[in-house]
């Protein structure tokens, strides 16, 4: 029987890094050598995100800068559409699915993502599944069934799986203070409207929604030498 989680702190460090981390944690619990696990983390240098399936996107992309540094193209291995990662917070969470349907399982994951945003003032409920989605290029233009949106419809935290045997890796991107201009020169859109929260306030918040929501401790681990080790060793 389980009785905690294993809670990894923030990590700021490249793309690729980040989601070799994330594969390397998955092979891990489906070894039964990691139990559950939550963590956050944020992408330097600033990179674009592609969804596992995403194969087309503008070529300008391939050039593109942010304060005289290129901009990293990654490929996740969940899906959704292309994530622009600057001003973001982004988490990552492996579990069993004991749900049932696709969706059960997405709901009762992001309960604690709910109910951790509320405790900072903002309600947010599931987007609306659209067929649409699929035809763009930038995962924050619509939102599906297992995305949040706030009451005015804005989508604040967008959510992808992979799904391998019993095991799910969830990723999401909670979009936080996003540079305007950048992302307008990305996407060719406006960005959506600035939210006054700070990743601290919003890892605190979560921190305790995840331990009631998960109804187990999270015990605090950050990643040890020789994990990382076999992490940077995958990008070799």
């Amino acid at each position: 029987m389980i009785d905690s989680w294993r809670y990894i702190p923030l990590i700021e460090a490249p793309g690729q890094v980040q989601m070799s981390i994330d594969l390397y944690l998955v092979k891990q619990y489906e070894a039964g050598e990691q139990p559950p696990i939550l963590r956050f983390y944020t992408w330097s240098p600033v990179a674009i995100s592609l969804g596992y399936h995403q194969r087309q996107y503008p070529d300008y992309w391939k050039s593109l800068l942010y304060q005289g540094q290129p901009i990293d193209l990654v490929r996740r291995p969940t899906g959704g559409r292309a994530v622009l990662h600057q001003g973001d917070l982004c988490y990552s969470l492996i579990t069993s699915d004991s749900s049932g349907s696709f969706y059960e399982g997405y709901i009762k994951i992001c309960e604690f993502l709910q109910l951790g945003w509320l405790s900072l003032g903002v309600k947010l409920t599931y987007g609306e599944q659209r067929r649409s989605y699929l035809k763009q290029t930038n995962c924050f233009s619509t939102s599906t069934g297992a995305d949040l949106v706030d009451g005015e419809g804005i989508k604040r935290i967008g959510n992808a799986q992979l799904r391998r045997k019993n095991t799910i890796l969830q990723q999401g991107s909670m979009r936080l203070n996003t540079d305007a201009q950048l992302y307008q020169e990305i996407f060719l859109e406006v960005a959506p409207s600035q939210l006054n929260l700070s990743q601290e306030k919003v890892i605190e918040s979560l921190e305790k929604s995840a331990a009631i929501c998960f109804q187990k401790p999270l015990v605090k681990q950050s990643l040890q030498d020789r994990e990382w080790q076999q992490i940077l060793s995958q990008n070799n």
